[in-house]
């Protein structure tokens, strides 16, 4: 089994910037493929930024050029540098890894407020 837990969330004002972290464990070796999604308010979940299998990235159009996903493979962890933060930007936030033969894996969340 695969475990994945964020940490990082938080109220940060308009412009402002927050790191969220992802740390997996268990079963690290069937994973393929790590990610964030977000889910506002009435909103359905949408992706946010994403390795893919092959190691590329793919990125939300409303966040490109301010959201940086990055890894630490040592760490099996996964960062989310959110840069230039909106009210829109306002969601919980979910790490998801896809896991061979196997489906994904979900963290519990963890809140993105951004307000002044």
């Amino acid at each position: 089994q695969v475990q994945v837990v964020e940490s990082g969330g938080g109220l940060v004002q308009p412009g402002g910037s927050l790191r969220l972290s992802c740390a997996a464990s268990g079963s690290i070796s069937s994973i393929y493929a790590m990610g964030w999604y977000r889910q506002a308010p009435g909103k359905q979940r949408e992706l946010v930024a994403t390795f893919t299998h092959g190691g590329s990235t793919v990125y939300l159009d409303a966040v490109k050029g301010r959201f940086t996903i990055s890894r630490d493979n040592a760490q099996n962890t996964v960062f989310l540098q959110m840069n230039s933060l909106k009210p829109e930007d306002t969601a919980v936030y979910y790490c998801n890894a896809q896991i061979l033969l196997a489906g994904s894996a979900w963290g519990k969340g963890t809140l993105v407020t951004v307000s002044s």
